[in-house]
């Protein structure tokens, strides 16, 4: 029952049953108001002259007086014919005179004219309701006639033409003959219409169906259920509007998927960066104080300078994951400003002067002067120290780096290149990735690869792009632009 209660199709299967038995009773109801209608009116039109033809058979005055004798021969006559009928002699102004009815008195003493000079005036062709005598309130079908006499208007003849107990009869009658038939074409009917109803519903409901059916199976696990688009209107609509949220929603999942995938490989990678300083920094500490007694100047100077180095290479990776999280979570705001570019060129050549000397690595430069920019200086000094790092980093002995800058379109484009053995065409999309290496050979110490991520970011900030080329054996090449101030 509850599976039921909660199906779109028995729901609207309900509510159509609902408006089709409200809209059967209306239409019962008006069909039988009309048809009593349409009898009376049909009644009115064909006995229009009776009132007339009465006039033709007696005088209903001798002078000022109601011939009540000859009135009353003619009038019991009639209704002998038509006992329906129920005449009454009125005076102009519509003043009951005399009166032939059965059963029951009668009730009013005027009746109103203004229907019968209507009537008189149609010629009986109109529908007119005039006064029932013996029903106060109540308005009935007559006919009625003007009387006449030596030129001498004297009164009306109205004639009822359905007394109250005909009306009782007809309405009896009326109501045992319209329930039957109402009921039995309302039977037919309903069960008819709810029938084309259930196949149009069902069939209006395929699509709906098949909609629920993908989402069930999407529900499961099964990401490949799509829903088929075979026309146009609103569930063609929502049809597409879901495949294209399945599709988001399956992108999502790998992304997902790659991003755990990373988070394992920055564990890893992380790990590897911490335990080995930190490897290293145990180790020398420890033999400082088994030693301590036996070490001599020269050794512990050396011992502390490997501390100091791999404390250093310590800060600097936890310094790189912090400040990744704050630009990824974009907790740093752009400061711009005019900066002089080739100033900043030197003074970070200068601070990576004696790492290039150790590797015997050549340092050029190609600055125009006035090289002025409009940027975040402190974002852009980490950019390039990043980047001179990286290059450094992969240059070999005896190689070179060299830093170069152009005005291209009111625009400064910056490029650092380094000689080397290149990077694979297959890593470049990915070199700008959040710890991914190239060099995978677990036999060397590892970098998380933080440097290069933190440069995408900070171009990302300043509206720009990080752009990167390699030749195997050859140039690799680093290249940005900035707007000139």
């Amino acid at each position: 029952m509850k599976k039921i209660k909660s199906s779109l199709f028995w729901r609207i299967s309900a509510s159509f049953l609902f408006i089709l038995i409200l809209l059967g009773l209306g239409y019962v109801s008006i069909t039988a108001y009309f048809s009593r209608k349409f009898y009376q009116e049909t009644t009115q039109r064909v006995n229009a002259n009776v009132a007339e033809h009465m006039l033709h058979e007696v005088s209903p005055f001798i002078g000022t007086e109601v011939n009540e004798e000859a009135l009353g021969i003619i009038m019991h006559s009639m209704m002998a014919v038509n006992p329906s009928l129920e005449v009454y002699l009125l005076n102009e102004k519509g003043d009951i005179l005399s009166f032939v009815v059965l059963d029951k008195k009668v009730r009013l003493k005027n009746v109103n004219t203004q229907p019968i000079k209507d009537f008189i005036e149609t010629k009986g062709q109109s529908y007119v309701l005039g006064d029932d005598p013996r029903n106060p309130g109540e308005q009935t079908i007559f006919s009625a006639t003007k009387v006449v006499e030596d030129g001498e208007f004297k009164g009306y003849v109205y004639m009822v033409l359905a007394s109250e107990k005909y009306e009782n009869i007809v309405g009896t009658l009326s109501s045992s003959y319209f329930m039957k038939v109402g009921t039995q074409t309302f039977v037919i009917t309903l069960i008819s219409a709810f029938t084309i109803g259930l196949i149009l519903i069902a069939f209006l409901t395929k699509n709906l169906r098949l909609i629920t059916q993908t989402v069930r199976k999407f529900e499961k696990g099964e990401y490949q259920a799509r829903i088929p688009i075979k026309n146009k209107g609103e569930l063609s609509n929502l049809s597409k509007t879901f495949n294209q949220m399945a599709d988001t929603i399956l992108e999502n999942i790998d992304q997902l998927k790659e991003v755990d995938k990373l988070r394992r490989d920055l564990i890893a990678n992380v790990s590897h960066d911490l335990r080995s300083p930190m490897a290293v920094i145990h180790g020398y500490i420890e033999t400082l104080i088994i030693k301590e007694n036996s070490l001599d100047p020269e050794a512990r100077k050396k011992y502390l300078e490997i501390v100091l180095q791999s404390s250093s290479k310590l800060q600097k990776l936890v310094n790189d994951l912090f400040e990744l999280s704050k630009l990824e979570a974009q907790q740093v705001k752009v400061k711009a400003q005019s900066i002089n570019l080739k100033e900043l060129i030197k003074e970070a050549q200068e601070s990576f002067q004696l790492q290039a000397l150790s590797k015997n690595i050549k340092m050029e430069s190609s600055i125009p002067d006035q090289t002025i920019v409009h940027a975040d200086i402190n974002l852009i000094q980490r950019v390039i120290q990043n980047l001179m790092d990286n290059a450094l980093k992969y240059t070999p002995e005896n190689g070179q780096v060299k830093i170069s800058a152009t005005l291209e379109n009111r625009n400064i484009q910056v490029e650092i290149s380094n000689s080397g053995e290149g990077i694979p065409p297959e890593n470049l999309d990915h070199i700008f990735d959040r710890y991914y290496m190239v060099d995978k050979n677990q036999s060397q110490v590892r970098s998380a690869g933080l440097g290069l991520a933190i440069v995408k970011k900070i171009m990302d900030l300043h509206k720009s792009v990080i752009r990167v080329s390699s030749q195997k054996n050859g140039l690799t090449t680093f290249s940005f632009s900035l707007p000139q101030a």
